[in-house]
C-alpha cells in the first residue's frame, strides 16, 4: 500500500520533527509515522524553548536551516535573554511558547514540505536483512521499506507512569505506550537501560492570585531565535514567580512514604538538574523555599504550567501542598504532576552520525539516546535526518566538531562518554564556549548548512551581509582615533582610567566598562555608518562589539581548538584489537574496546583513559 520511502521517521516530537523536516529539504522521500496526528510536536513538559545553552542549540539549528527556531518565534509569548549580566558566552534566549501554536506551526512547517509524508500508526517492529534495516513493521500488520530508519521514541517505548501507589502504561498521560521494539532491539544485541523523568501539575489560571507573586515580564526590546524573517514579539504575556514554604514542605512529606520515588517504585535514573519537588526538599532539607515559576500555556488559555513543581506523589497530595503557595490559595487543577520511567540505548553504541554500531542505515535521535530535553532532542533529530539522507544518497557523513557547536559537543558527549541519567546540556560542558555564542550561530553555521543543501541561498546572503558588515565596522574602529579630551569625561563617568594621549577606539572598546554606543556617539561617521549597517543587519554592532572586545580570548580558544583538532586527525583503525596492547591500563582497554573511537581525539576524553593510555596508542599507530 504504501511505497519505499528513503527515510522512515518513527515518532513526531521534537526530534522526530526535525529528522524528517531535514531529511526532505534535502531531497528524501520521507515517511513521518506518529501513533497520533493530532500530537505532532507536542510539548510534553514545559511550554518554553531555549535557556541556558540550550538556547544557542535553537540558534544553531536555525542556523542549519532547521525548523525549531521559526517554530518557536511563530508560537512565542514572551522572549526573554537570559544571562545578560554575564559574557556573551553565556547569553542565552528562551521563549515562552503557546503549547498550542507551537504544535500547529510544526504541523504547518511538515505538510509544507512536499517530501513528507505522514502515516498514523504504532511501530512495533523493525525489518532487518543482513545487519541492515530495510522498513519497519506496524501495529496494523503493515510492513513498510525504506532505505533508513531513524527512531525518535521519546518516553514511549515501555512507558510507565506513576502517580503515587498509582502505576498504569503509557508514553504520555492519555497516550498509550510503545512495545515491541526494545525487545526486538535487545534479541539483536543492544544494550539497554531505563530512565526516568517527570511532569507538574497543571492549573487553572483564574483560579490563582498574580497580586501575590512576583511579575516575571518579557525583554523590553524582545529578539528571536530565528536569524530569518520571522517577526519579533509586538507584545507579551508575562509569567510569575512565588515560592513554596515549611507548610508546603511539611504538607509534601506526609505523602513521602506513598511516593515512588521514596518507596521503591521507581528505580531509574531521574534528571538531576530538574529533580521533582520532593526530591528537592528531601535533598536540600536546610532550604526553607524553593521558587515556583507561573508559566501560561499560551495566549488564550487559562491553562497555566507550575514550573518547579514536578512531582509524582499521590494527586491529593499535590493538591493540598500548592494550596499552601501565595497566590495559590484557591488553586483549582487540571491535571496532577507524574513520573514517567521508559526504555533507552545507551548511546555509545552510536557513531557520530547517530547511526547504530550493529544495524547499518538504523539512526537514534532523542531521549532514546539518553538525553533531556526538546533542543537535546531537536539537534539530534536534525543530524539523524541529515545523515540518513546523505548515508542513502552515497554522500559523506556530516559530524560537527566540539569547536564548530554546541550541537558537536553534545553528540560527542553521548557516543563517547555514554550518560547514566537523563543528559542536558549546560555551557560548562562546551570548553569553546566563547567561540560558541548564540549571537553568532549563523557565521559558524549557514555555510556548512548551505554546503549540504539545508540552508538557503538567501540565508548564505544574509551571513555574508553580517560578515562584511561586521568587518567594515571593526577596521573603522581600527582606523579611528580619539583624544583625552573627547573621551575622558566618559572614563570618568563610567569610572575607569582617563587617557593621557590619542588611542585608537578599538582599544577602549576592550575596557569592560565600556559599551560599543559610549564610542559610537563621539564619532558621527562611525555613529552613521553603524546606523547604516544596522538596517541591512541588526546584529552587526553587537557583533562587531563582542569581537573586539573579546579578541584575545577568542584567538587564545581558537588555538587551542586547532591543537586539540590534531589529534582528531590521528585516525584509529576499525578493527584495532586494544586488548592486544599490554601497556594500556585494564580500564582503559575495556572502555577502548566498548566505545570504539575512531581518532585520538575522541579517544582522550573517554573516561578512564588515562594520558598514558593514549601515548601508548599513538606509538602503537607510529605516531
Amino acid at each position: 500500500m504504501l511505497q519505499e520511502y528513503d527515510v522512515i521517521v518513527v515518532g513526531a516530537g521534537h526530534a522526530g520533527c526535525e529528522a524528517a523536516n531535514a531529511a526532505g529539504k534535502m531531497g528524501s522521500k520521507v515517511l513521518l509515522v506518529t501513533m497520533n496526528m493530532n500530537t505532532i510536536a507536542q510539548m510534553s513538559c514545559n511550554p518554553a524553548m531555549g535557556g541556558v545553552a540550550k538556547g544557542q542549540i535553537v540558534r544553531e539549528i536555525d542556523a542549519l536551516g532547521g525548523g525549531s527556531g521559526i517554530v518557536s518565534d511563530k508560537s512565542a509569548i514572551q522572549f526573554r535573554m537570559l544571562n545578560q549580566s554575564k559574557g556573551p558566552a553565556m547569553w542565552s534566549p528562551r521563549t515562552q511558547n503557546d503549547r498550542m501554536k507551537f504544535a500547529e506551526e510544526w504541523r504547518y512547517l511538515l505538510e509544507e514540505n512536499p517530501n513528507v509524508d505522514f502515516w498514523q500508526d504504532m511501530c512495533n517492529g523493525l525489518i532487518v536483512e543482513n545487519s541492515s534495516v530495510v522498513g519497519i513493521k506496524s501495529s496494523l500488520g503493515i510492513s513498510i521499506y525504506g532505505k533508513s530508519v531513524v527512531l525518535t521514541n521519546g518516553t514511549f517505548l515501555n512507558g510507565l507512569i506513576h502517580l503515587g501507589e498509582k502505576q498504569f502504561g503509557g508514553g504520555r498521560a492519555a497516550e498509550k505506550a510503545s512495545f515491541g521494539i526494545t525487545e526486538e532491539l535487545v534479541e539483536m544485541g543492544f544494550e539497554a537501560g531505563r530512565m526516568k523523568t517527570g511532569t507538574p501539575p497543571r492549573v487553572d489560571g483564574r483560579s490563582l492570585d498574580n497580586a501575590k507573586m512576583e511579575i516575571q515580564e518579557g525583554d523590553t526590546n524582545p529578539s528571536k531565535f530565528s536569524f530569518g524573517n520571522t517577526p519579533p514579539l509586538s507584545h507579551q504575556r508575562p509569567c510569575h514567580i512565588t515560592y513554596t514554604n515549611e507548610f508546603t514542605h511539611d504538607i509534601l512529606r506526609t505523602g513521602f512514604d506513598r511516593s515512588p520515588m521514596f518507596n521503591g517504585a521507581i528505580k531509574s535514573s531521574g534528571p538531576r538538574y530538574c529533580p521533582s519537588i520532593e526530591d528537592k526538599i528531601n535533598r536540600f532539607a536546610d532550604r526553607d523555599r524553593h521558587q515556583i515559576f507561573v508559566e501560561p500555556e499560551g495566549w488564550r488559555t487559562v491553562e497555566i504550567y507550575v514550573n518547579g513543581f514536578s512531582t509524582s506523589l499521590p494527586e491529593e497530595i499535590q493538591y493540598k501542598a500548592m494550596q499552601s503557595i501565595p497566590g495559590f490559595e484557591h488553586v483549582k487543577m487540571f491535571r496532577p504532576g507524574y513520573a514517567i520511567e521508559y526504555d533507552y540505548f545507551p548511546p555509545t553504541q552510536l557513531k557520530h552520525t547517530l547511526e547504530t554500531k550493529l544495524v547499518n542505515n538504523l539512526y537514534f535521535a532523542g531521549q532514546i539516546n539518553g538525553t533531556t530535553g526538546y533542543e537535546e532532542a531537536a539537534c539530534q533529530g536534525l543530524m539523524a535526518g541529515i545523515n540518513a539522507h546523505r548515508k542513502v544518497h552515497g554522500d559523506q557523513p556530516f559530524v560537527l566538531n566540539r569547536d564548530e557547536a554546541y550541537i558537536g559537543v553534545l553528540i560527542d558527549d553521548l557516543i563517547t562518554k555514554g550518560t547514566k541519567e537523563p543528559y542536558r546540556m549546560f555551557t560548562s560542558r562546551a570548553e569553546y564556549r566563547i567561540l560558541l555564542r548564540q549571537d553568532n550561530a549563523d557565521v559558524r553555521l549557514t555555510p556548512i548548512g548551505y554546503s549540504i543543501g539545508l540552508a538557503s541561498e538567501m540565508d548564505l546572503k544574509k551571513v555574508q551581509i553580517k560578515n562584511e558588515g561586521t568587518e567594515k565596522l571593526i577596521r573603522a574602529f581600527k582606523e579611528t582615533s580619539v583624544s583625552p579630551e573627547e573621551l575622558n569625561p566618559i572614563l570618568e563617568e563610567k569610572n575607569t582610567a582617563a587617557l593621557t594621549q590619542k588611542v585608537k577606539m578599538s582599544s577602549i572598546i576592550t575596557r569592560p566598562q565600556i559599551e560599543i554606543w559610549d564610542l559610537l556617539k563621539l564619532n558621527s561617521d562611525l555613529k552613521k555608518l553603524a546606523k547604516e549597517l544596522t538596517s541591512e543587519h541588526q546584529d552587526i554592532v553587537t557583533q562587531a562589539e563582542i569581537l573586539m572586545k573579546y579578541e584575545g580570548y577568542i584567538s587564545r580558544e581558537e588555538e587551542q581548538a586547532h591543537k586539540m583538532n590534531r589529534l582528531e586527525d590521528v585516525l584509529i583503525p576499525n578493527h584495532t584489537d586494544f586488548h592486544s596492547m599490554l601497556s594500556i591500563s585494564i580500564e582503559g582497554r575495556e572502555k577502548l574496546t566498548k566505545v570504539r573511537p575512531v581518532n585520538i581525539g575522541q579517544a582522550a576524553r573517554i573516561s578512564g583513559v588515562s594520558p598514558s593510555d593514549i601515548s601508548v596508542l599513538l606509538i602503537h599507530l607510529g605516531r
